[in-house]
């Protein structure tokens, strides 16, 4: 049986994929503020045998539905939202195990300054952190960090390119293994750190870098686009990829694309560990499932599901009549979001995607006992050829409590799941040989 990773998939925010969901009496987004939320949601995840907490992130507000910021404000759709990387910290401190994913866009930010700060939260993790790559979608974003529009889609990835170039510099080639003795007097023998000498096109960065090696010394790289551009990215650079779409044969597709591309670089296609999003509703029985189910169906916000889908397709549901087909086209938004739902396998109306975004964003939602969700986990396993599931939640820390109870200790009697947390560093759990990245990836050739 082939392992099943698992994340949770969160914000640092009121409200993540389930819009109007803020209003059940159990959910406890609203204490986002509130450390102790966090340091809990944390030990849950540990000890329900999480792998780690996926913190995704924006960096503007969803105005595309009806020209406003309106409904994403007054349905809590990812707005009030917090920096997700300063929670670390904290985190580590009070588990042992559990990773750490946290979103970062190479668009509004100096990879220099960047590197350290990954640098630093790898050092205090033991080796627990990675970054999710992104380039970011929201044109509000790019209008609140000084221009007056987005970069377009693919020079997007072409400055990512670079970014990551220089990050590897910093990471793999300016500090040599040994470099620290802290002996006769040197903490750190000069002749072992490198200024990295890098000029290109959109970076310059002469010097070494800040931070003296940590565990992982680069982090473990995640990447979230499936546009032909961004597969092609991660084809390059990932060691693990988030795709989502709303049934195992949408999924696939990307899946496909991925592992080929991941072979043309000559790196190991089924070393690069593939994501996907589900929302599981989990009961001790399914009557249980279906009546919570039902119970937060009668909560869902339409405007506040319709505000995520325009922020990520930068389509506006607003200006469709409510029975009319989608279809997809080019934009500076996030294309796979669109592509899903406008496919040869089915498109979709606004009046269905109410009905489908509604709870969980642009995963399904799975719902049941535990061993039924978790034979829905495996079916997408065979017929996605995925490796793990980001899960989203309905309330929070409620979802991920009910599947660390009911779904876990299926998955581990199946094998699933592994009984006991492995050791090592997050690169380590999720497959890699060692805590550095593997030999064939294109970042360990700055190695010196």
């Amino acid at each position: 049986m082939s392992r099943i990773y698992l994340n949770a998939f969160d914000m640092n925010c009121a409200g993540h994929q389930s819009a109007g969901l803020w209003k059940h009496p159990a959910d406890e987004g609203h204490r986002y503020t509130d450390l102790s939320f966090w340091l809990d949601l944390a030990r849950t995840l540990e000890d329900g045998g999480f792998d780690a907490l996926f913190l995704a992130d924006v960096l503007g507000v969803y105005d595309v539905y009806g020209g406003s910021k309106d409904a994403a404000v007054a349905d809590a759709a990812q707005i009030p939202v917090n920096e997700p990387t300063v929670l670390l910290p904290a985190l580590a401190a009070v588990t042992s195990h559990l990773g750490f994913g946290v979103t970062v866009s190479t668009t509004y930010e100096q990879p220099y300054s960047l590197a350290r700060r990954l640098s630093t939260l790898d050092h205090l993790t033991r080796g627990r952190v990675a970054w999710n790559i992104v380039t970011s979608y929201l044109d509000s974003a790019a209008r609140n960090l000084g221009l007056d529009a987005q970069v377009p889609h693919d020079e997007r990835y072409e400055i990512a390119e670079e970014y990551l170039e220089v990050c590897y510099k910093l990471w793999e080639g300016s500090w040599e293994d040994g470099a620290v003795v802290r002996s006769g007097g040197v903490y750190a023998d000069p002749a072992k750190v490198h200024d990295i000498g890098h000029k290109g096109k959109y970076f310059a960065v002469p010097g070494p870098h800040l931070s003296e090696p940590s565990p992982q010394r680069t982090p473990v790289l995640f990447q979230a686009g499936a546009s032909p551009r961004g597969v092609r990215f991660a084809a390059r650079h990932a060691e693990a990829v988030f795709v989502s779409g709303p049934s195992p044969r949408v999924v696939r597709r990307s899946v496909d694309a991925i592992r080929a591309r991941v072979a043309e670089q000559g790196r190991d296609p089924r070393a690069v560990k593939i994501f996907t999003m589900l929302t599981p509703v989990v009961g001790e029985t399914s009557a249980e499932a279906e009546q919570k189910l039902g119970e937060y169906q009668s909560l869902v916000s339409v405007p506040g599901a319709f505000a995520l889908f325009g922020g990520w397709t930068g389509v506006d549901l607003a200006e469709l009549p409510v029975d009319q087909l989608l279809t997809y086209r080019d934009g500076d938004a996030n294309r796979s979001a669109l592509a899903a739902f406008t496919t040869a396998e089915r498109a979709w109306t606004p009046r269905e995607l109410a009905g489908f975004i509604g709870l969980g964003g642009r995963g399904p939602v799975v719902t049941g006992s535990g061993p039924e969700v978790a034979d829905e986990l495996e079916r997408w396993v065979e017929e996605a050829d995925v490796d793990g599931f980001n899960l989203a939640y309905v309330t929070t820390p409620g979802t991920f409590a009910d599947f660390a109870r009911w779904v876990v200790p299926e998955l581990r009697r199946r094998g699933r799941v592994p009984s006991q947390p492995e050791a090592g560093t997050l690169r380590e759990r999720l497959g890699g040989a060692g805590p550095r990245l593997a030999a064939d990836h294109p970042g360990a050739a700055h190695r010196r």
